[in-house]
């Protein structure tokens, strides 16, 4: 393991001893709140500590194995024990590696999924609905939560733009990788000579923004307009104006919902993507900056970069990022996208260590 890393160990080993002191300390929970940081840290360190130590042992055990070697009766027994320690050794480093790497502090937040039709006229929005389906699916599977913010719904079905709020814990760290180009190919139930077509969406997960802390929006920067509610086939006629949009003039966003009960909480939910789409540019410029000389083997997130194909009739998803090709869209489709997710989520991770093989 690298001198860099080891002194890094080192230092949080030192510092979880200092924290055991002050949390048994008295009167450690006078100041509720730094009591709350302090149990916070506690709790993220023990474990980077806990493999730390055990690879300490291991280093102990591998020294008095070594010194064994002189005694010719030891010998074999000495030699054995060193390439377990050295197995041992290896596989703790290798999770010392995962735990030391940077963590993505939206990974715990709950988001906003944005599908918008892209080319491929019907085709397209119906390609969104199933694409909304897909998600909405596997969100259930995970227990999340799923609410419709807003939705323009297409004549033959499916949306021409839909945009979802996704509660649950972990949502972003599971979903991050979803935004993207998706390409569809397949024969549309209007084609009549069997022709396969392509078409396209755009997929978007934003991380739910802190109201407070992470994007301040100035009343002064931003005009709110209301409109009738509209909704597809007669559906939830709306004779007050409660349908809400919002322009954020610095950035030139838009933001329209109306799928709420009243004007009120179609102003708060339009507020509440307003300012993750804020957040999204924010994050986008500044990675843009960090990695124009690296950029991530999973992509950029950039909506107009083609990251997945769904080819119905091979029965085949492929995610162009990862060159991984999987023969089974119906149960992707359906949401058990687990086999996806965890690949790409593992290449990401491999890129990870690559990068802190690279820095220390």
């Amino acid at each position: 393991m690298k001198p860099s890393m080891l002194r890094k160990l080192a230092s949080l080993s030192e510092r979880l001893d200092e924290l055991n002191r002050l949390l048994s300390s008295e009167g450690a929970t006078n100041d509720m709140d730094g009591y709350r940081k302090l149990t916070r840290e506690h709790a993220e360190i023990t474990p980077i500590v806990e493999q730390y130590r055990a690879y300490e042992r291991c280093q102990a055990d591998l020294r008095e194995a070594e010194a064994m070697l002189s005694d010719p009766e030891m010998k074999a027994f000495a030699q054995e024990e060193i390439e377990a320690a050295k197995a041992r050794q290896e596989e703790i480093a290798l999770q010392l590696q995962k735990l030391l790497l940077p963590k993505d502090p939206n990974d715990e937040r709950n988001i906003f999924l944005e599908i918008r039709a892209g080319t491929g006229g019907d085709e397209s929005a119906l390609f969104a609905g199933d694409l909304f389906r897909m998600y909405s699916r596997y969100a259930e599977r995970q227990r999340w939560k799923v609410e419709v913010v807003s939705a323009s719904e297409s004549e033959v079905g499916g949306y021409k733009e839909v945009i979802a709020k996704i509660e649950g814990f972990g949502a972003y760290s599971r979903l991050k990788f979803e935004s993207g180009g998706h390409r569809v190919q397949r024969v549309p139930e209007t084609e009549t000579q069997g022709r396969i077509h392509t078409s396209a969406c755009t997929v978007a997960i934003l991380p739910e923004a802190d109201e407070v802390s992470d994007v301040v929006i100035n009343p002064t920067d931003i005009r709110i307009d209301t409109f009738r509610a509209s909704g597809a086939g007669g559906q939830h006629i709306n004779k007050t104006d409660s349908a809400v949009r919002i322009t954020h003039f610095p950035t030139g966003l838009v933001v329209e919902c109306q799928d709420g009960r009243s004007q009120h909480s179609n102003k708060a939910q339009a507020m509440q993507v307003l300012a993750a789409r804020i957040k999204a540019k924010q994050v986008d410029e500044q990675q843009s900056k960090i990695a124009s000389e690296r950029k991530s083997l999973i992509g950029s997130g950039d909506r107009s970069e083609r990251i997945r194909t769904y080819n119905y009739p091979q029965g085949r998803i492929t995610d162009h990022r990862i060159n991984l090709t999987l023969y089974k869209i119906d149960a992707i489709t359906e949401g058990d996208m687990d086999e996806l997710i965890g690949a790409l989520a593992a290449e990401h991770q491999a890129d990870l260590l690559a990068t802190l093989g690279e820095d220390n």
